[in-house]
């Protein structure tokens, strides 16, 4: 179980920092694209990031089912369903709004769109950043010996 943890937590991490550069720095600076070159640019976005984050991503949701499976000893089930749900959130924000913002914008730059896509964005940045702190608290709890 502590390989699935490692996984988990490297899984997370990386999303979580995949997600800051995107957030603060990638989504703003689609507004300086251009619209002849913009749905290019679009297309490529998302063939590029999707080989990046979609490994991480499932990685981290299927070692999130795991750890709720097959709870470590020691750790408290509300810490791994916790993740858990956040992952859900995650997912659920990304199929139910990101994807299809994303969709849209292939289409031409549309700066409200854009917009809804940086502030609807917040939710996965806030979600990743939370679950970072809480799998680098189970982290230590299971190394430590002690939960909670």
């Amino acid at each position: 179980m502590t390989v699935v943890l490692l996984l988990h937590v490297a899984a997370t991490i990386t999303m979580f920092g995949i997600i800051l550069i995107v957030q603060v720095v990638h989504y703003p600076l689609f507004m300086h694209v251009g619209p002849a070159s913009y749905v290019a640019y679009q297309a490529e976005h998302m063939t590029r990031i999707t080989w990046i984050v979609l490994p991480v991503m499932t990685t981290e949701l299927v070692t999130a089912g795991l750890l709720a499976w097959w709870q470590p000893l020691g750790l408290p089930a509300w810490m791994v369903w916790t993740g858990l749900g956040l992952v859900g959130v995650i997912w659920i924000s990304t199929g139910l709004v990101q994807a299809p913002l994303h969709s849209t914008l292939m289409q031409g730059f549309d700066p409200d769109v854009h917009r809804h896509l940086v502030v609807t964005n917040w939710v996965r940045t806030a979600a990743w950043a939370l679950r970072t702190g809480l799998v680098l608290w189970m982290l230590s709890a299971v190394l430590d010996g002690r939960a909670g």
